[in-house]
């Protein structure tokens, strides 16, 4: 065993989570422990309790209570083997790489991180994307389990921390692609509802999502943050249906979710805040329109523009519809190539 120890977070360790920049230094130490070292206040940053998500700055001093030694356990598990077809498939969905950065079509389905009873992830995924590296690549910003998309990856540490910080301070271009039900009027507008997050019901705070509060009241409700979203109808299908593009201004959970939702215009496909029916008392339709139309939520990053954290070069990365909302955008008679790739720069 280790004792006590006290390590002051380098230059190059900006902007990354407690826990990841704890597995580097104690690749010994599993996940689970080091979120329970947190609870019980045995790992501290600059004195103060943490949690494993909180993310660490240069200079600060974190407390490392006493560690088993690595070397002393002569039998480590070999971490699972990848599945050839996983691999084989994570691989397939990179749009571009260099020895920096990695640009993903991430799958919709896949879920960027584990969590309870979740094995199959996009980190556990991780030595399929290491390319001749000896680390995985990292994440610097979040998709939900069901949006698919330009999903960034940073290969080295100095890249992690520029673009973490980058994405924080909104020096990213996003735009997602959508199918709602109705057509929201006006045809261009912006959404300022702020959101809270409401307890799910079970032990464990299942179905957990996210309510709106009218701007005004935000102040005045715990826990409460702004969000803004930008919105402009692409294409429609009569009054039943629009194609969106979507622009978080701010990236707050499940905010363009909640948002269309609380509009009158779910995304198609949106069982938790659109309701499983058809039914929707904004235009008469639910976020399930029927017939051939998929179940699966219809919303896709589809843009993503940025400067390289090492180059400074202009980079913009756009991923392909997956494959149940091209077969919607067919069936409907939306053709991609016919968008813009930023519909709003049209509107300045």
């Amino acid at each position: 065993m280790t004792g006590v120890q006290v390590l002051t977070v380098g230059p190059d360790e900006a902007e990354q989570r407690l826990d990841r920049w704890f597995r580097r230094h104690f690749p010994q130490v599993s996940q689970g422990r080091i979120e329970k070292m947190c609870r019980k206040g045995e790992i501290r940053v600059d004195g103060g309790r943490v949690k494993a998500a909180t993310r660490v700055a240069p200079g600060q001093a974190v407390r490392v209570p006493p560690l088993p030694d690595a070397a002393a356990d002569r039998t480590p598990r070999a971490p699972n083997p990848i599945p050839e077809a996983d691999a084989a498939m994570i691989q397939a969905a990179v749009l571009y790489r260099d020895d920096h950065l990695l640009a993903l079509n991430k799958p919709a389905g896949l879920p960027v991180q584990g969590g309870s009873g979740l094995t199959r992830h996009l980190d556990a995924l991780g030595p399929a994307l290491r390319f001749g590296l000896d680390e995985n690549p990292r994440l610097v910003h979040r998709l939900d389990k069901d949006t698919s998309g330009v999903l960034l990856l940073a290969r080295t540490q100095a890249a992690a921390g520029k673009l973490t910080a980058a994405f924080r301070a909104r020096e990213t271009r996003k735009i997602y692609w959508a199918a709602v039900a109705g057509v929201p009027s006006p045809a261009t507008g912006t959404i300022r509802y702020g959101l809270v997050k409401a307890p799910g019901h079970g032990a464990k705070g299942e179905a957990e999502k996210m309510r709106c509060v009218h701007p005004g009241q935000v102040a005045a409700t715990p826990g409460a943050k702004h969000a803004t979203t930008d919105y402009t109808v692409v294409e429609t299908l009569a009054k039943r249906a629009a194609w969106l593009a979507l622009v978080p201004v701010t990236g707050r959970t499940h905010q363009l979710r909640a948002h269309l939702a609380e509009i009158g215009h779910p995304i198609v496909g949106d069982g938790k805040y659109g309701g499983s029916g058809q039914e929707n008392l904004g235009d008469g339709w639910g976020a399930q329109l029927g017939g051939e139309i998929s179940r699966k939520l219809h919303l896709h990053a589809r843009l993503l523009r940025l400067t390289h954290p090492i180059t400074g070069a202009e980079m913009s990365f756009t991923a392909p519809l997956p494959p149940h909302m091209a077969r919607t955008w067919d069936s409907l008679g939306w053709r991609a190539a016919d968008a813009a790739p930023d519909p709003f720069e049209d509107l300045a």
